[in-house]
């Protein structure tokens, strides 16, 4: 329809957000399972006004010069953003956008689901079934797994995810340790938390949930030297981002015993490799990066998505605005 603006979408978005967003914009996506390429990228910023892309597109400085005038907007259908050269974007007076909380409890639901996983051994029992090997009816030795109830939960990072894994922590009778940059003492009162420096966490968890984001300072977090202050029957959990685990050093951890067992949903590559050594490991239970994968907050995800890009298209501050010095360099409506 002429008049109306264009917005390129790097992936095809769940129904209910597709047809919103068709009925307000001219939309062209990029339909590949995989991302598209830089070079795509860099071609159609040129002519579009709006942008709606995932996690695994890099909006670099090169890809953000390569917009046009009229590129107003990116919005990124995830919590996360290192994916995005803020500053450059900010400089060309491009608004980004997030979609925050609406994934929260989902992806606590599945970190506690891989905490349970690999406390239990499930995936491992699973692939024991799976091969044949059940022969004995019943083992009093058999796969032999960790108790979550009552034992002591180490988390990292107590923002809206970390908060809410607190939560379900407290109705398994936990022990609820935490580390953050900023003290909630409100939080701590609510769920009985104890606010801890990271080595203290480390050495007193039987199990170390990770809910920070990438950043300079979070980048190889947990490193050799902390993976060693932990106990030899701790679990280690990652569903924040791939790179604040160094997986050299995770991998040695593992296969020297210096801690129990890990779960993953996020790789410093991604996809990892099939020859990741991590992945040959049985007291590994590894995932593809799917934490908040339900049905509903993919959806909810997407349609916040789409209506960030409306506000911006429209003219109006976004709800998820992510670098709000961008309303200096170009305010709303100009």
């Amino acid at each position: 329809m002429p008049g109306r603006k264009k917005v390129y979408v790097t992936r095809e978005l769940p129904e209910k957000a597709m047809e919103t967003l068709e009925s307000r914009f001219e939309v062209e996506v990029w339909r590949d399972e995989m991302p598209p390429p830089k070079s795509i990228l860099m071609e159609k910023v040129k002519q579009a006004d709006g942008l709606i892309c995932l996690l695994t597109e890099k909006i670099d400085r090169e890809v953000i010069e390569a917009a046009g005038p009229q590129l107003l907007g990116i919005s990124q259908v995830a919590v996360g953003f290192d994916n995005i050269d803020l500053e450059a974007a900010t400089e060309k007076g491009i608004y980004v956008t997030n979609t925050p909380g609406v994934l929260t409890e989902t992806t606590a639901d599945y970190a506690f689901a891989l905490l349970m996983a690999v406390a239990r051994r499930i995936a491992e029992a699973d692939r024991y079934v799976k091969a044949g090997r059940w022969r004995v009816p019943w083992g009093l030795m058999m796969l032999l797994g960790q108790d979550v109830w009552g034992k002591t939960i180490g988390i990292i990072g107590m923002g809206r995810i970390g908060s809410a894994v607190a939560r379900r922590a407290k109705g398994m009778n936990m022990r609820i340790l935490y580390y953050d940059l900023v003290r909630r003492e409100k939080l701590e009162k609510e769920l009985d938390a104890e606010y801890v420096d990271l080595e203290t966490l480390l050495r007193e968890s039987d199990f170390v949930t990770i809910h920070v984001p990438l950043s300079p300072s979070t980048r190889h977090l947990i490193n050799e030297e902390r993976l060693r202050l932990m106990k030899r029957t701790a679990c280690l959990i990652n569903t924040s981002r791939g790179p604040v685990v160094d997986e050299k050093a995770l991998y040695k951890a593992l296969k020297e015993g210096w801690i129990w067992a890990a779960g993953l949903d996020v790789w410093e590559e991604e996809p990892t490799s099939p020859d990741n050594p991590l992945l040959k490991l049985d007291n590994v239970t590894a995932s593809p990066h799917i934490a908040s994968g339900s049905i509903e907050t993919r959806t909810k995800m997407a349609l916040m998505a789409v209506e960030n890009m409306t506000a911006i298209l429209e003219g109006r501050v976004p709800p998820n605005l992510v670098n709000r010095e961008v309303l200096k360099v170009r305010p709303p409506s100009s």
